[in-house]
């Protein structure tokens, strides 16, 4: 059995380069808002609406990913490397036959879709335009999601950083030559944004596709149509998953709506203070994400106590990475605020709720590492059902009742959201803890 150090270190050599990987992969959207800001405001606002719309959509296909890097690992534990490639041919097969219906509705009707979240005129019409680019890269989204499941579920993580640093170097160049029409491409303005992202994501593909055709003889990549029984499969897992994505994110559209029924400035400062967090958790997801992969392989391979060993090893790993993350937002709330928010009135009110934010990071750590081990164990139903239930049944009816109701405002809201990760982290120790999610078969 590895020793303490060894497990830490093994640990790591998994996370970094995928916790590398999705700090690049968060910096699209603000890639794209960074490079159409001199355009001016309503240029903004349209990429920001059309960025927020191909997050939900993608939350569709999102399940993919968990879905082949669960099957992946258990495979590699059972020590059956030609069955490794069974999941991610079945991915890929749904990853058209979903992407292909989707982006056409999408295309067709992005100027319905985009209204139901703003009908501002120019607004409107830079986000739909920028959206139906954005949304013809799904596909490659897509298919991209399942390779980066196979490639993780066999540990070797750095390929997911190799491509996601060249796909963002791809990203900036093309989108300033299409943005601005610079050697002789037509000026396209912000739709060029959209444009470069969508041609960066079609490299990202190509460079995904030779990865593994150099390997497919030893994992039986695309040797045969796989049978029902791998899509069957594959979908049990990628639904609940996709699903939990598509409604957690509604959670966060639906906490806005709450703000709004406070004032502006709650809106405003809830913005920053949300997407920090989103950001500043990105490395706890990470090691999940490791953790998913050992919690797979160790099950595959019989060994229940060393799978449920390395989901608390992760945690304890996790925890000092988010508690160092998270201690200037305790210590120097105000200048931390001051990077985001210009005027005096608003850092004051985001001061305690930033702090409380710092706070939530750490005590949210369990959930966050847990939830992704889960994932690698077959438990995609149970993290559904646990994560929409404190969320939406518990979380958001709170936060409006004290909030809103109570008039208790943005500190109110926070110290609510405190004590919903606190809950949420207690509630996924207790999970792991029962170890019913042992006895699951993929």
């Amino acid at each position: 059995m590895l020793g303490d150090l060894a497990r830490n270190t093994r640990i790591l050599k998994l996370a970094l380069p995928i916790i590398g990987a999705m700090l690049s992969q968060s910096l699209l959207n603000l890639i794209d808002a960074a490079l159409v800001g001199s355009l001016g405001e309503t240029a903004l606002a349209g990429v920001g609406i059309g960025g927020y719309a191909m997050f939900m959509v993608t939350a569709l296909i999102f399940g993919l990913s968990s879905a082949v890097q669960a099957q992946t690992s258990r495979r590699l534990g059972e020590e059956a490397p030609e069955r490794c490639g069974e999941g991610l041919n079945a991915g890929l097969v749904l990853a058209l036959s979903i992407g292909i219906p989707a982006t056409l509705a999408c295309h067709h009707w992005a100027g319905p879709l985009l209204s139901l979240i703003n009908d501002q005129p120019g607004v409107h019409e830079t986000a739909a335009s920028y959206f139906q680019w954005r949304v013809l890269g799904l596909i490659p989204v897509a298919m991209a999601f399942c390779f980066r499941g196979f490639w993780n579920g066999l540990q070797r993580t750095g390929i997911y950083l190799r491509i996601m640093l060249i796909t963002q170097a791809v990203n900036v160049v093309l989108s300033i030559i299409l943005i601005h029409g610079l050697f002789g491409a037509p000026q396209m303005g912000a739709d060029g944004a959209g444009a470069g992202t969508t041609l960066s994501l079609l490299v990202a593909l190509a460079l995904w596709i030779k990865a593994t055709l150099g390997e497919r003889s030893l994992h039986g990549v695309l040797h045969a149509w796989p049978p029902m029984t791998h899509y069957l499969t594959l979908l049990k897992l990628a639904v609940p998953h996709s699903f939990q994505q598509l409604w957690f994110a509604a959670g966060y559209a639906m906490l806005f709506w709450i703000l709004g029924q406070i004032d502006a400035a709650s809106v405003a400062v809830g913005h920053v203070l949300v997407n920090l967090s989103l950001l500043l958790i990105l490395p706890g997801v990470g090691l999940g994400l490791a953790a998913m992969s050992l919690v797979g392989q160790a099950l595959g391979s019989g060994e229940h106590e060393e799978a449920h060993r390395w989901g608390w090893d992760t945690v304890r790993v996790a925890l000092p990475c988010l508690l160092l993350l998270g201690l200037p937002l305790w210590v120097a709330p105000q200048s931390v605020l001051g990077l985001f928010l210009h005027r005096p009135p608003l850092i004051e009110l985001g001061l305690l709720p930033l702090q409380m934010t710092a706070a939530m990071i750490v005590l949210d750590c369990t959930a966050i590492v847990l939830a992704q081990a889960l994932l690698g164990a077959g438990a995609h139903r149970t993290v559904m059902l646990a994560t929409l239930s404190l969320q939406w049944l518990i979380f958001l009816p709170a936060a409006w009742w004290w909030g809103v109701h109570q008039e208790g405002g943005l500190v109110a809201i926070w110290a609510i959201q405190l004590a919903y990760r606190l809950l949420n982290s207690l509630v996924f120790g207790l999970i792991w803890q029962r170890r019913a999610w042992q006895v699951l078969r993929l």
